[in-house]
């Protein structure tokens, strides 16, 4: 069988030929590319000579390639493009790659060589990005079980594997649940208060589904909208507990015990390796140190927002009672009542926006703000495949030289997951750069409409082009420091900041406009945008707060104490929880975030990296948001270093000084 898996793509800029690549390809290609992988190690360790940085480490850095990009290129399908047979096959290469991991970090000849290297090399005559990439090889190993005795390291084999297999069935049953649900409507008049926009699409999905009238799903485009401008209240509690309900079925995607299964075995790994916690493991290797640190981090925040999110709601349950009947506020309200009130307070209608901002338009925006900052120039070219024909792929130029290829994945469909992700297709290091892709899930064009997005949306797409942005201008020497290889309470520092862009005047000209007059969106409005920036922070802080304990609650040292999820749910959120719980709902068992993504004892980043945005963009601020100086510094030091040097010497080096905590308070007005 001539497998394309088995070889370095020929093709332009080595790019990956998405329809050479069949679902039989990948298991055939992932154990060859495995056993390649571990010869290199063994002739690594076979070596007579005196270990070194450059015997040892540079070698062990760049084996495995074919097993990098094939394994990437498996996990990206699956999560933009799967189907049974594709899930079937993650399933079983998982353990194969959990197997590999195992075998290269648990060799014991391997570690000592690594071992000596770390306790002898002259770091004088190492670079800043040798010493990091010598420090992080031998703390892996390390943190993967090199120390352990042989039957502990086999215990440590079998716990990565039924890990690996477990986060890919939480991930499978929240999907089944969210494609399973639809919510059908033939009467028209239930459709009162959904923008014309929101009812074409859903006519759109129904007619593609072949029924007649409108179907709405559980994909953020059709649910949102949805649950924020529907009168009908009832249809509004049918799809929010539908919502809720995903992985808390009495079906077989019940995640109830996969989330205890998968606690209970990363607090026995963690407790193998000699940590008191899954989150004492993990926040070793964060600029938040301890649980206690982070623990410390969230009251403080929940202490600032608290006051004001208490004022917030209370307005909102007055306004609900005065103006919309409603005298006890339930989750499927919130939304709805909080439209109703920024349209009053803040007379802004996001459905009034809508028009200034057509997913086309506002991406080629986006292109010419990263122009002004960093020199970046865009050309599509649509001989260059995609996985699916949506995929739109583009070249990236800097100041001439090419930079990367840019895919572009915009709307939901059976087989892609929910929510927003950038991802990688090749990683970047010295000679080679890198094939980035973002993935969101925006309202489809229809007939007669362009693909319009809400304001969030805008902030969405500015968000993961910032994590783009950090692949793609990435500029190391060894692909494993490269791009958002970093401390994970990094890593969302360069997305987060791209936000701030969104509420300029001066950047939102580039591409706020009307899409039938080209009309540049009136001062007025973005002063309303501005201010609605700050509208409900308090609430909108609590909620983040709250993902963050409960995802800190599952990974402490009394995580093996939990034996009833929604229980155990229910005690952590309502501290911070205005809205009655719903029995038929659980958060956690569609908590994709921790339990199938890379964010477990780490949901509090997206706060703590909102601290190092607020602080880092008053610089831009200061000097102006395209001054050049100030962009080329957060280029050099921030997004083109990846994790070559400690987070917070790399943070000082771009803004002089320590991230002033104040600075997220004062732009979320909550001081």
């Amino acid at each position: 069988m001539s497998n394309p898996l088995l070889s370095h793509f020929e093709t332009k800029f080595k790019a990956t030929p998405f329809s050479k690549i069949k679902t039989k390809h990948f298991i055939p290609a992932i154990q060859q590319s495995v056993s390649i992988a571990l010869e290199e190690i063994d002739a690594i360790c076979n070596q007579t000579n005196t270990p070194s940085f450059e015997n040892t480490l540079e070698p062990l850095e760049a084996c495995g390639t074919l097993v990098e990009r094939n394994t990437t290129l498996l996990f990206n399908l699956n999560n933009a493009e799967t189907s049974e047979a594709l899930q079937a096959v993650t399933q079983e290469a998982a353990p194969l790659l959990t197997k590999f991991q195992n075998d290269i970090r648990l060799n014991e000849s391997l570690f000592e060589r690594i071992r000596y290297v770390n306790e002898n090399e002259d770091r004088s005559k190492l670079s800043e990005e040798q010493i990091t990439l010598l420090e992080k090889e031998f703390k892996g190993f390390v943190r993967n079980g090199a120390l352990l005795d042989n039957s502990s390291k086999e215990k440590l084999r079998t716990l990565d594997t039924q890990l690996a297999k477990l986060s890919l069935t939480f991930g499978e049953h929240v999907l089944s649940d969210t494609q399973d649900f639809i919510l059908h409507i033939e009467n028209e008049s239930q459709l009162k208060g959904l923008p014309s926009s929101a009812i074409e699409m859903a006519k759109a999905v129904a007619e593609q589904k072949q029924k007649k009238g409108w179907v709405f799903t559980l994909d953020y485009p059709s649910y949102v909208p949805f649950m924020t401008y529907a009168e009908d209240r009832e249809l509004r509690k049918k799809m929010s507990l539908a919502f809720g309900k995903r992985g808390f079925q009495n079906n077989p995607n019940n995640n109830l015990n996969t989330i205890l299964e998968i606690v209970k075995l990363r607090h026995e790994r963690a407790t193998l390796l000699g940590y008191e916690s899954h989150a004492a493991f993990v926040l070793e290797e964060r600029m938040a140190k301890t649980a206690n640190e982070v623990q410390q981090f969230l009251d403080n925040l929940t202490e600032k927002a608290k006051p004001a999110a208490k004022r917030e709601w209370k307005a909102l349950q007055s306004f609900a009672e005065q103006n919309l009947n409603l005298t006890e506020l339930e989750k499927w309200d919130t939304a709805f009542v909080t439209e109703k009130v920024k349209q009053r307070e803040l007379e802004l209608d996001e459905q009034k926006l809508k028009p200034y901002f057509p997913l086309d338009q506002v991406l080629k925006g986006l292109f010419e703000v990263v122009h002004k900052l960093y020199d970046l120039e865009f050309k599509e070219n649509s001989s260059i495949e995609g996985y699916h024909d949506e995929v739109r792929v583009f070249e990236v130029y800097r100041k001439g030289a090419f930079y990367a290829l840019l895919y572009t994945d915009f709307f939901p469909r059976p087989g892609k997951r929910n929510g927003a992700w950038m991802t990688r297709f090749r990683s970047q290091k010295k000679d080679q750069r890198p094939h980035i892709s973002i993935v969101c899930n925006f309202s489809r064009p229809t007939e007669t409409l362009p693909s319009f997005l809400t304001f969030q949306e805008v902030t969405t797409l500015f968000h993961e082009f910032g994590h783009a942005l950090h692949g793609m201008l990435a500029n190391t020497t060894y692909s494993a420091l490269s791009g958002t290889s970093v401390f994970w309470d990094f890593v969302e520092l360069p997305s987060q900041i791209m936000e701030n862009w969104c509420y300029q005047p001066e950047s939102l000209a580039l591409f706020a406009k009307h899409y039938k007059t080209q009309e540049v969106i009136p001062q007025e409005m973005v002063e309303k945008i501005k201010k609605a920036a700050h509208f409900q922070q308090g609430l909108q802080t609590l909620r983040q707060l709250s993902f963050g304990y409960l995802d800190l609650s599952f990974h402490n040292s009394k995580a093996t104490q939990i034996k009833d999820v929604k229980a155990h749910e229910k005690v952590q959120l309502a501290p911070l929880q205005f809205t009655k719980d719903s029995d038929e709902n659980c958060m956690s068992t569609a908590f994709s975030h921790i339990f199938q993504g890379g964010y477990a004892a780490g949901y509090y980043s997206y706060k703590w990296a909102e601290v190092l945005d607020a602080d880092a963009f008053e610089l831009f601020l200061e000097n102006g948001i395209f001054h050049k100086k100030t962009a080329t510094h957060f280029l050099e030091h921030i997004l083109s270093q990846g994790g070559t040097a400690h987070p917070m010497t790399l943070y000082k080096r771009f803004r002089g000084k320590s991230p002033d905590p104040e600075a997220l308070l004062r732009r979320a007005g909550l001081i």
